[in-house]
């Protein structure tokens, strides 16, 4: 039986002040897996009425004890794993070694952030006057929103929601609406984990409703948003309106660039899983191959080989490959983009939506390669799908032009075994994220993530930085002088 599940706010499922509910779907089968409610902006503002009221005992909670919740949480997950990733797989379409590894990745965050409850560092410095002691500590913010995609169900909320609580702040929280019940396990698993009522607060709905009423609430004091470059250009600028800090973390359109000293079998296996790993839908998707002319047809003819044979199909098996796109609407998208493809460049394998059995009820569409110039749409626009652009070039120099000249920067890759030119593409590339001998994915929650130009507003989230879009720096001087000074000022007296 379908369960209803309600907001989770003060602790308790409750329902929603709308009455009005919508599905989360199986992608493989179209089979219902859950209802939630349709949320509004007054249940938001309870939401945000919880948060508000839990933040000063959340921020007094020491914060290694605050910690010891992220472990816990962190403890049952891995207990759930199996369970947890069949969950991702079912309701997002990864297959199941990727819908493990979000699971793998939402533990590894915990526990990494979870000891940040005995560092949240501050700095120390001296005076320029005697007996004054100068420092800086972190404070939480307040209550802060937090609005996550689809395509890494758990991870992403992780990292967002593991970095705002040891920080001692309150969330108030938004999945995307295709995988909203990834999201409420979790709230569970926090639950019993021992988080206190009030301290995260889950609404679902839509952008337009619940979302922006998280961004424009007046006493949501931040605001953490992980999606598309339209989506996130509306919420910078409505926070930006009432003067309110937002990470936005967008968009991208990957190089994998390959030099004609490359290992070309490391290359090949890392073109395939970075382009069509969780059917290329990431943000750090690799979308565009950058190909030496000397190597290009040797190439292309092993990839080709490898793409065809591909298992496209169930994704809670282990033999597939590559699993369906979220849902019809992506895959229509996607669609568009390749007749967009056969207009302007050259198709060499792929290309079409997959029929008959298994996948008429989910979108599977075939990992699709064009050979094409670059300028053309689909080697510039982020297609989010399983579609790669191939692009041939004379020399390193040219390589990395036409890997800069696009509007995003999130990820790249190069494949060389000249050190020298390695280390050239780490300040050429204009990225927040260079690889070098692997592929475009493949983040470490121990390392910051995130990228430059449309990809973002130049924030990064995880690793040691983790901690930056939920704090605030608190400057303190404790003057034991016993008496006046004055700063800057010279006493001739």
């Amino acid at each position: 039986m379908t369960r209803d599940y309600g907001h989770y706010i003060n602790g308790t499922w409750v329902p929603s002040e709308s009455g009005r509910w919508f599905e989360t779907t199986s992608p493989t089968t179209g089979e219902v897996l859950a209802r939630f409610p349709q949320g509004t902006r007054g249940d938001v503002q309870r939401a945000v009425d919880a948060a508000e009221a839990a933040f000063p005992a959340w921020k007094r909670l020491p914060p290694p004890r605050r910690g010891e919740i992220l472990l816990r949480a962190a403890q049952i997950m891995r207990q759930r794993k199996d369970e947890l990733g069949a969950l991702v797989t079912t309701e997002m379409g990864k297959v199941i070694a990727e819908g493990k590894g979000d699971v793998q990745e939402s533990i590894d965050f915990l526990e990494y952030i979870a000891g940040e409850g005995r560092r949240l560092f501050g700095e120390t410095t001296p005076s320029e006057l005697p007996s004054k002691f100068c420092m800086t500590v972190r404070q939480p913010i307040g209550v802060v929103g937090c609005i996550t995609p689809w395509n890494f169900p758990m991870a992403i909320p992780m990292w967002k929601v593991g970095a705002a609580l040891i920080s001692g702040n309150t969330i108030v929280f938004k999945p995307a609406s295709l995988t909203p019940l990834c999201v409420a396990t979790l709230v569970e698993v926090f639950e019993e984990a021992g988080l206190p009522p009030g301290v995260w607060n889950f609404v679902t709905g839509g952008g337009s409703t619940v979302g922006m009423e998280i961004v424009e609430h007046p006493r949501v004091k931040a605001v953490s948003f992980t999606g598309g470059v339209p989506a996130g250009k509306v919420i910078y600028e409505a926070a930006a309106r009432l003067l309110k800090p937002v990470e936005v973390e967008l968009g991208g359109k990957n190089p994998q660039i390959v030099l004609d000293d490359a290992n070309l079998e490391l290359a090949l296996d890392g073109i395939l899983f970075g382009a069509f790993g969780t059917a290329g839908q990431r943000c750090t998707a690799t979308s565009r191959l950058i190909l030496h002319e000397a190597v290009y047809d040797q190439f292309l003819a092993m990839l080709l080989a490898r793409t065809k044979a591909l298992v496209i199909g169930d994704p809670l098996d282990p033999r597939t490959d590559v699993g369906p796109v979220v849902d019809q609407a992506a895959g229509e998208s996607i669609m568009e983009y390749i007749a967009i493809g056969k207009g302007e460049a050259t198709l060499l394998t792929g290309g079409e939506r997959l029929t008959g059995d298994l996948y008429e009820r989910g979108f599977f569409i075939q990992p699709t390669i064009f050979a094409t110039e670059h300028g053309t749409r689909i080697s510039k626009e982020e297609i989010f799908g399983p579609v790669l652009s191939v692009i041939k070039v004379r020399n390193y120099d040219e390589a990395i032009r036409i890997a800069n000249d696009i509007e995003y920067g999130l990820s790249s890759s190069i494949y060389t075994r000249d050190v020298n030119l390695a280390f050239r593409a780490i300040d050429d590339l204009e990225t927040g994220i260079t690889y070098i001998n692997a592929p475009t994915i493949g983040a470490e929650v121990h390392l910051p993530f995130g990228g430059v130009k449309n990809t973002g507003n130049g924030g990064r989230e995880a690793g040691t930085s983790a901690i930056d879009e939920f704090t605030e720096i608190k400057t303190v001087f404790v003057d034991y002088s016993n008496r006046l000074q004055k700063a800057q000022i010279v006493d001739e007296r």
